[in-house]
């Protein structure tokens, strides 16, 4: 017969898991950023996708002291900040891969600490190709936001999607 479909066991099946996607929670030591490593392994488990935990430590001292990593006057060391942190993740996230970087100061002429950690962020979501941010923010998406906040920034990358965390376990 002209047309005729060959019986079904003779049609290869395709076989293929369907991509793994890597997701991103970006900590900086805030409860927020906490709530969203909480929500991404939350999102992983149900999933079973794997969960890179960024945490972007820039080398400058008036920096760490505004976000509250050290006190004024403490020496700022970028490398015992991310130990800290790694120690604060794995208790919350212990199958997550955790993932320190110092940016680059200047290697954008003019940038900000903020826009220095924010590409930074921005940088390692296509390297790893990452399908979905959870970023723990109380000013993302909104009209007007604070120069301190990497929420906004980072949530309006189109390469990949993104889960904001307004609210902490403690709100």
């Amino acid at each position: 017969l002209t047309g005729a479909r060959p019986p079904l066991s003779a049609i290869k099946t395709l076989e293929h898991e369907p991509e793994s996607m890597t997701l991103l929670a970006p900590y900086d030591g805030s409860e927020l950023s906490l709530a969203a490593v909480r929500r991404a392994t939350e999102f992983a488990d149900y999933r079973g996708e794997p969960v890179v935990v960024l945490t972007v430590v820039p080398d400058n001292q008036e920096f760490a002291v505004e976000r509250g990593w050290i006190d004024p006057g403490e020496r700022h060391d970028p490398d015992e900040v991310a130990a800290r942190f790694e120690a604060e993740v794995n208790q919350v996230a212990p199958d997550a891969t955790f993932r320190a970087e110092r940016p680059e100061p200047g290697a954008v002429r003019g940038a900000t600490t903020i826009n220095d950690v924010t590409r930074t962020i921005r940088e390692v979501a296509r390297e790893l190709d990452v399908s979905m941010v959870f970023v723990g923010s109380d000013n993302a998406g909104r009209v007007s936001t604070p120069e301190t906040s990497v929420g906004s920034p980072i949530s309006e990358d189109p390469a990949y999607d993104v889960l904001i965390v307004r609210h902490s376990e403690e709100d």
